[in-house]
Order: structure tokens, then sequence, then C-alpha cells
């Protein structure tokens, strides 16, 4: 529902009931005054009536005084002669319009009476107690069901003789006449112990009349008697009892109405204006409201369009404002401000969204935007893509905070390097871009870049000296996409840094070697699932016996698609990617495995197993290796750990509390490649370590190279004095292996004994081999080699 549609309804819902409200209060007020005023009129009446009843009654009492105090009536009922008394009865009613004459005695018989028997009983004995109680009574009585208004007073000749009495009938007479006074209907109802009502005269209101039948006339309280009437077929009226006569025997009543109709003509004509009038207000408020309305809305759905405009970026220099200290004007000046709040806004976000945080070079989105907009245009380029040397190191060295610094400067450096159109960027953490507008880099312009950014830059009083290395890409010779260059640049640098070269330019092929490698880290993932991955196991002698008791484990690749894949490349790549992990524990257990159905067949063999860097700092290694030969029942014994120098040397600390732990799990350790790292003495002094294994570029020429039995010769020394093991590997002819014999050396392992093979192989390689025959140690061997020409 609109705006202007909802105030609308609101302001006339206000108004429409505050109007019907207060004529429905004014009506009811109204109403209830008349009916008020009704209810007066009908208490006067009734006081008429009562007014005009005892006049009548004292004009009776009268008329009935004058009959008493004849002496010809006296002296009538002194003789008691009937004849005379009724003449007299007659004749002094006649004359007092009376409707009911008699006259009893002393103890209340009739003497003579108009309507009653001779010597019949007092017919109103209350009123005859009443009278010789007070001296005289005057009251409503009832004879023969009908009301009289009977005045009863004593005979004295002097002395009390007799009781003379006359009434009147309460007749259509007298209730016309209170009509005449009072414009009142007025109807006499008399209640009979026979449960019957008479009517002198017809009552509008049956119900009530029904009312009084049922004994409601017990709750009359000083005579009277109201009741709003119900509305009956033809009229509805509003009525008043008031009590006439209370006996043993009746009651009687005079019921006096008025109609409802004539006391609310004039309310009901009232009515009508009143609805008039609130029928013209309301017309009156529905135009207001709608010209409100409008003039109200107007300037708001002017402002909320104005609003959604703005949201869907457009600008706005004015808006509708209206007065300024107006609701409008606030909310104009507001949406202007709002309006300017969004724009610079969208610019700090849009500034940020293609950004660096830190260094606030543009980053690669902005790179990618710019790389497209010049290959729209066909200008040729070049990407030079940085990277920091060893960044980490300055990290774990000097604090993030300072190499942050690092990053700062070098990016500023590239900022102010070069006025002839190059833009630098930030990619990743500790790569750059320098976007140059030439097709190609010449060497003095590299020459001056690096000499500008190989600059000492001070770290917390300590000038360190950063070293960068570039891959070089250009367009249009290496690419035609944004994305194709990028992705060359990055190829180009993974080759500058591999190789440690400063610089290096994109050559066609390293592409696919870079997919081959995405590939094979793809596939990784799957290769143990899928059954790619198997262990190959090369023979270790003992060349004290000449027998194999060990061997080592070496994995193997086959891919699906691109067939064998040599172990120094997918291991690295493993490494690199965080697969390691996964490949170590498949290793073990498989391992494990194969030991156990060695075991089971009779083999008794010990398998040396190469762990990476990454396994070396896992200090969970331990808890695994022993889950592991608790579950294939397996001796420690059974189980060596080979790691290479330069991996231990990673973390000293770290790898000495992983390898501490698997040594007290009773498994033996080896140093592998020994020779070829940057370990010294004192190091592997520290290590729990058992075995030294001699790199085979060593032993491969030891026959024929003089420095190289010279290296061997003194690390077998060294070792044996060290209380270690000594393994050669790459053993290739006799002749070495009899050389290394005699220099003490514990193992052999090469493929003058065997090439690595599958396990299934193993168990008949054993059973055909024959133990090797070795010259034994020959402790003056070095001293008669060292003294040959």
């Amino acid at each position: 529902m609109r705006f202007r549609t909802r105030l609308m309804l609101v302001l006339l819902t206000v108004v429409i009931v505050s109007q019907l409200a207060t004529g429905v209060a004014f009506l009811r007020a109204t109403q209830n005054d008349v009916i008020a005023k009704g209810s007066q009129r009908l208490e006067v009446g009734a006081k008429v009536l009562e007014q005009l009843l005892e006049a009548r009654g004292e004009q009776l009492a009268n008329n009935v005084a004058i009959l008493a105090h004849d002496f010809g009536f006296k002296s009538a009922v002194s003789t008691q002669d009937t004849e005379t008394l009724y003449s007299v009865l007659a004749n002094h009613g006649d004359r007092a319009k009376a409707d009911i004459v008699l006259l009893s005695d002393l103890d209340g018989h009739i003497l003579a009476s108009s309507h009653h028997a001779q010597n019949s009983p007092m017919p109103f004995p209350q009123l005859f107690d009443r009278a010789r109680q007070e001296g005289e009574a005057v009251s409503v009585v009832i004879a023969d069901g009908q009301p009289y208004v009977f005045a009863l007073l004593p005979v004295r000749a002097p002395n009390l003789i007799g009781w003379v009495g006359m009434g009147f009938l309460i007749n259509e007479s007298v209730t016309q006449e209170v009509n005449a006074l009072t414009g009142l209907d007025i109807s006499i109802v008399n209640f009979l112990d026979s449960s019957e009502i008479s009517y002198l005269e017809s009552t509008h209101d049956e119900q009530l009349a029904q009312e009084l039948m049922s004994g409601r006339g017990n709750e009359l309280i000083n005579g009277e008697y109201s009741l709003h009437s119900q509305m009956t077929p033809d009229a509805e009226y509003l009525s008043y009892a008031s009590q006439l006569n209370s006996g043993d025997s009746n009651h009687t009543y005079a019921l006096l109405q008025i109609s409802r109709n004539e006391l609310l003509g004039a309310y009901r004509s009232l009515q009508w204006q009143l609805l008039g009038i609130i029928a013209l207000i309301l017309l009156f408020t529905v135009l207001i409201a709608m010209w409100s309305a409008r003039s109200m809305s107007k300037p708001l759905m002017e402002l909320s369009q104005a609003a959604q405009r703005i949201g869907r970026g457009e600008r706005f220099t004015e808006l509708p404002m209206g007065s300024e200290r107006s609701e409008t004007g606030l909310l104009a000046s507001t949406l202007l401000a709002m309006q300017e709040g969004i724009a610079q806004r969208e610019a700090t976000l849009h500034h940020q969204s293609r950004h660096d945080l830190l260094t606030d070079l543009p980053n690669r989105i902005s790179a990618q935007e710019d790389i497209s907009l010049l290959i729209q245009r066909g200008e040729p380029f070049t990407l030079l893509r940085l990277a920091i040397n060893n960044f980490r190191d300055i990290n774990d060295t000097f604090g993030y905070a300072l190499g942050d610094h690092v990053l700062v400067t070098l990016a500023k450096r590239l900022q102010h390097f070069d006025d002839t159109g190059s833009t630098a960027y930030r990619l990743d953490s500790d790569e750059l871009l320098l976007l140059v507008k030439q097709s190609r880099s010449d060497f003095a312009w590299r020459t001056r870049l690096f000499t500008t950014l190989h600059h000492p830059i001070d770290l917390d009083k300590s000038p360190i000296t950063p070293s960068l290395s570039a891959g070089e890409t250009n367009y249009p010779d290496h690419g035609d996409s944004p994305q194709l260059l990028l992705r060359r640049s990055d190829i180009a640098l993974d080759m500058a840094r591999r190789h440690r070269h400063l610089h290096q330019r994109y050559l066609e092929g390293q592409d696919e070697h870079h997919l081959r490698q995405l590939t094979l880290i793809r596939d990784l993932q799957d290769a143990v699932g899928n059954g790619e991955l198997w262990m190959a196991y090369q023979p270790k002698v003992d060349t004290r016996n000449g027998r194999v008791d060990q061997c080592e484990a070496l994995m193997r690749w086959r891919h699906p698609s691109l067939g064998f894949v040599p172990p120094d490349e997918f291991i690295s790549l493993a490494e690199r990617s965080g697969s390691i992990g996964m490949l170590s524990h498949w290793m073990l257990a498989n391992v494990c495995a194969q030991l156990h159905a060695w075991q089971q067949r009779g083999y008794h063999l010990s398998v040396a197993v190469n762990l990476s860097s990454s396994d070396v700092m896992d200090r969970q290694l331990a808890t695994y290796l022993a889950s592991l030969l608790e579950r294939y029942r397996l001796a420690p014994g059974r189980l060596s750990i080979e790691v290479t120098e330069s991996a231990v040397m990673q973390d000293v600390d770290a790898a000495m509390a992983t390898l501490t732990e698997i040594n007290q799990l009773g498994l033996r350790i080896a140093i592998d490649d020994y020779g070829t790292g940057y370990s010294s003495l004192a190091q592997i002094k520290r290590l729990p370590v058992d075995e030294l294994k001699i790199d085979k570029s060593f032993v491969l020429a030891i026959d024929s190279q003089k420095d190289d039995l010279t290296i061997v010769s003194s690390t077998i020394e060294m070792g044996h004095s060290l209380g270690l093991r000594l393994v050669a590997e790459g053993v290739e002819n006799r002749a070495s292996a009899e050389l290394l014999s005699k220099l003490g050396c514990d193992y052999l392992q090469g493929y003058w004994i065997a090439k690595p093979m599958p396990a299934d192989e193993l168990p008949a390689w054993l059973d055909s081999f024959t133990s090797l025959s070795l010259p034994h140690p020959m402790s003056s061997l070095l001293k008669t080699l060292q003294r040959k020409p």
C-alpha cells in the first residue's frame, strides 16, 4: 500500500472514529435526557392523580359528614328505619355523585347499602378498622372488582350509633381528567387473589401488567413502582405504576404511560440533523485528508525516487528541499549528505579493492585490468615478476613488522624507479610486479633496477641487503591474455628461484613443465586411493657375514597417463603442496603391513623408510609409529627411520625432540645422504642417531678417486669413533664393495647387489641369494693408499 493511501486512511480513520464517538455519545446523552424527562412527567402525572383523588376524597368526606350530622338520618339510624335509611342514602349519594353508599352498625354489619346485602359483614375491613382507630378514614377500596375512593365517617347521636360511607368509582372520567391535565395515558389495574387482572382501562403495556400479576407488586417502595417497558408490536411506551390499594386479597395500581415515539420525536429530528452534520464533516475531512496526504507524500515520493536513483549510482546537485527546518528539508539534506558519503565510501572501497593495504600498490585485479587494456590497444609491454628471496627468514628473524617495512621500502623504490611509464603492483605476500612499456628489458636497465632494489634497508638499526629474483614475460611474444602472461611470468620466476638466478625470461616449454607439475600435484591426492603408489625394496648386505637382513623401502608412482614418475619429482612436489604427510602415513602403514606378511612367511627383515622435513617436525609421528607397531605386532627393531641432513638442520631442536621420541620406541635412526648437507659433528652428536649413510656421490668412484676414498675413509673412522654404524649406498661394482669392506663399512647398498624390486619379488630373490665373501677391514689400507703417488 502506498504511503499516500496509508496516510489518507489514517487521517480518515482518526476523524471518523472521533466523530462517530462524539456523535454516539451526544445522541446517547440526549436520549437519556429525554427518557429522564419522560420519567419525570410520569412521576408528576402520578402526583396529579394522587392530588386529584385526595381532593375528591376530601369533597366526598365533607358530603359524608353532612349526611352523618343530618338529624333525620341520625333518627333513622337510631330507629333502624330501613326504608328511610335506603332513601336517605340514595338521595345524598345522588347529590354527592357517589357511586356507592353504605351504613353499618357499630360491629360492622351492613344496615343499608347500594351494593351489599343487609346484615352482611363490612366489605372493607381494613378501612373500617382504620376508621375506628382514627375516627374516620378515606382510602381506595375494591368493590366487585372495581376501585373506589371511599370515605367512612361515624354517626353520633350523641354517642356513636353507626358508620356511614360513600365512594366514587375511579373510572374513565377520572383517567380522562388526568390525561387532560398531564397528557399521559393512564390505566387502572386491579390484581386479585384469583391471579386475574381486571382492567378498568386498557393498558398499552401488557408485559408490565403481567409482571404486576406475577408478584412484583410486592417490590413497591413507598407505594410506587416504575418500569421502562419493552417494545410492543405497535408502539414503544415508557410506563410508571403507582399503587392505589394494597390489601390481603387484591392490589390496585394506576398505570401511567407515555409514548416513546412522542418523547423521542425531537430527539430523532436532532439525530438526523447530527448525522447530516457528521456526513458533511466526513466529506470535508476526506477532501482535507486527500489534499494533506498528497501535499505530505509528494515531496516524500520525490525524495524516495531520488534515493532509488542515488542507489543506482546517479548523482544530484539539488533535491526538493522545502523549508530547511521542515522534516522533508532535513531528509533532503540528509540524502545529499548520504550521497556524498556513499560516493566517498565507494571511491575508498574501489581503491581498496584494487590496491594493496600495506604498500598501497595496485593489486592483482588492477594488474589484470591494466594488462587487458594494453592488449586491447596492441601496445607491446614487459612484465617483470619479482620475489624476495628468503622473505620468511626475514620475518622469523626480525619480526613481521620489520618484514612489512621491507615490502613497503621495496614498493616505494619500484614506484620511483622509472619515469618512462612503468607501473608497480603487489601480487602476493612476497611477490611484486613491474609493468614496463617496452617490448623486453635490456641488461643495462635490469642492472640499474636490481642495484636500486638491492640497496641495504635499515631494520631496527641492523641494515640488511634484500635479495630478489625476477621472471620476465613479454607481450605479444609470450601470450595474448593477462592470465597467460601472469602464469608464465610465475613459471619464469620459479625457474629463476630454483636455479638461484637473478633474472629468467620465459622460455618455450617451461609452461608444459609447469602444467605437468600442476597435474602431478592434483593427481597425487588420488594416487593412494587409486592404487597407483607401490613400494620397492632394495636389499643391504652386512659386510661382516655377507648376508642380507635389511632393506630400504622406496616409494614408486606409476601415473595412469604420464607413466613412471621419478620419486625425486613427486616427493618434492608433495612437500611443496603439503601432501607429504599423507604419503608418509601411507608408506609407514604399507611397510608395516608388508613386514607383518613377510614375518608370517618366515622372513625376518628390518626395513628403513625415508622421512621428510615435515615428518620430522610432526610431534604426533612417534604416537602413530607406536600404533602401527602394536597393530601389526612388530618388534621396534624391524623398522628404522632415515632422514636427510637438510631435513634435520632446518630446525635442529624440533627434529631432536621428534627423533628422541622415536628412538625411545626402540627404532633405529639413520642420517641419509651424509656429506651433502650442512651438518656439523657437534649437531650430529646431539641427535639420537644409530647410522650414517654415506652419499653415493662419494661411493660411485671410490675405487678410482683418491679424494673420495679419503672422505669415505675418514667418515667411516669418525662414525665408528662415535659408536655409529656406516652404510654406503651407490655400490656399483665388486671393487668398490671390497674396498668399502676393507675400510670397515658395516652395510653396502647398490645396483651391484640388487636393484629395488617389488615386495612380492623379494622373497624369491632372498631364497636365491648367495652370501658374499668380502675381505675384512684393514686399518693400514688408508695409509698405504695415501703413500701412493
